[in-house]
């Protein structure tokens, strides 16, 4: 059996249970099926071999991740919405856009002191929204050696924005 067919039993036969798991961590039964459909999307999109032993254990890490990963999104956003509610600020405030320019330009800053590898990875993963793999890809580099040196610029980069008042 390939990897498609294996995914696709297991899928008819568990996707009730996969779903019961995500359901009773995020207490949404909507977004709960999105993580899962998510998690056997990207199951199926993999290119690692995947075998009926290690297929199992692979869904439910993948799931208890991206559960962790909405979670945190959904932090940020709260946090965003509460500060704007709270400073009154809108997309069009005058500061606001002073304080993203200036956040910007520290950034730019910032990457400007990193090597020119880094800073390519940076902006491909910040501004062009792409994940690690799919920079790894592109630029033909190993997949730890992008993870590496995104980390080392997510470093910098929130040293230098923590000193923003």
């Amino acid at each position: 059996m390939n990897n498609r067919e294996i995914i696709e039993t297991y899928y008819r036969a568990h996707k009730s249970e996969l779903l019961a798991f995500v359901s009773t961590r995020l207490h949404d039964s909507i977004e709960a099926e999105d993580l899962v459909q998510e998690a056997f999307l990207r199951l199926l999109t993999g290119e690692r071999p995947i075998s009926e032993v290690t297929l199992p254990n692979l869904a439910y890490t993948l799931c208890h991740h991206l559960v962790i990963d909405w979670y945190r999104r959904h932090s940020v956003r709260t946090d965003v919405e509460h500060e704007l509610k709270r400073s009154n600020k809108t997309a069009d405030d005058a500061d606001w856009l002073l304080s993203m320019h200036e956040m910007t330009c520290r950034i730019e800053h910032t990457l400007a002191r990193l090597s020119d590898d880094s800073a390519k990875l940076y902006r491909l993963h910040i501004y062009d929204g792409m994940k690690t793999a799919e920079i790894s890809q592109l630029t033909g580099q190993p997949y730890r050696i992008v993870e590496y040196r995104l980390g080392q610029a997510r470093k910098e980069v929130r040293k230098q924005l923590r000193n923003i008042s």
